[in-house]
C-alpha cells in the first residue's frame, strides 16, 4: 500500500535561535503565534502524530491537530550535550564534535549516533500504515532529515546537507524501499515548482 507521510517541523523556540542541541524546550511567543497562524493551512489527514518533545506537542496543538504522541518520533538523543549551545560544546570538546560531524557511527555525547537516528526513523517510516494511507506528524527537524536520508537511500553524511526550516512541510510518498520526497514547503503551499 502506498502511504503519504507529511512531516511538519515544529515552530521556533529559544533553543533553536541560540543553536542549542535539542532539548525539551517549549515554543517561544513568536513560535506559538506563527503556529496558530498556520492552523488553517495544515492538510487534512487520517492520522495525526506528534513527536514527544514539548516543542512538537505545542506546535501540533497550535495547529489544531488532534495529534497522538508517537515515541518513535523522539528527537535525536544528544545525551549530555542536550540543551547546550554548539559553540560551548565545540570549545570544550573540539575532537568529540569533529568525530560527531565526521563519523555517522560516532556518539561522543553518549546518546544516539547519526546511523542510529536514521535507522530508528527509517524503521518507523517503513512500518507506517495510516487508516487512509495518509499520516501527518509534527517532528523535530533532525527526524525529518533522517526520514529523507532513509527514504531516498542517501549516504548518512547527506544528513548534514539538508536544511529544514521551522513550520515547513516535507512530504514522503511511497512504501518501504520506494519513497519520493517533496521538501520544505509551507503546510498549504503548492509543491515546489508549481505556480499559481
Amino acid at each position: 500500500m502506498t502511504v503519504r507521510v507529511m512531516l511538519v517541523s515544529p515552530a521556533m523556540n529559544a533553543a533553536l535561535r541560540e543553536a542549542r542541541f535539542e532539548g525539551d524546550a517549549p515554543l517561544d511567543r513568536s513560535g506559538r503565534e506563527r503556529a496558530r497562524a498556520a492552523a488553517g493551512l495544515v492538510p487534512e489527514t487520517g492520522l495525526a502524530l506528534s513527536g514527544p518533545s514539548e516543542r512538537c506537542r505545542e506546535t501540533a496543538a497550535a495547529l489544531g491537530l488532534p495529534a497522538r504522541t508517537e515515541p518513535a518520533l523522539s528527537g535525536w538523543d544528544m545525551a549530555r550535550w542536550a540543551g547546550r549551545a554548539l559553540d560551548e560544546v565545540t570549545a570544550a570538546e573540539p575532537a568529540a564534535v569533529a568525530a560527531w560531524l565526521g563519523d555517522p557511527s560516532a556518539a561522543p555525547h553518549g546518546g544516539e549516533s547519526l546511523h542510529g537516528l536514521i535507522g530508528r526513523i527509517g524503521g518507523w517510516l517503513d512500518a507506517l500504515d495510516g487508516p487512509d494511507g495518509t499520516v501527518l506528524a509534527v517532528a523535530e527537524a533532525a527526524v525529518v532529515r533522517a526520514a529523507v536520508v532513509h527514504g531516498l537511500g542517501l549516504p548518512a553524511r547527506a544528513f548534514w546537507r539538508l536544511d529544514v526550516a521551522p513550520l515547513t512541510l516535507t512530504e514522503l510518498s511511497g512504501r518501504s524501499g520506494r519513497w519520493n520526497v517533496a521538501l520544505g514547503r509551507p503546510p498549504a503551499g503548492p509543491p515546489a515548482g508549481d505556480t499559481c
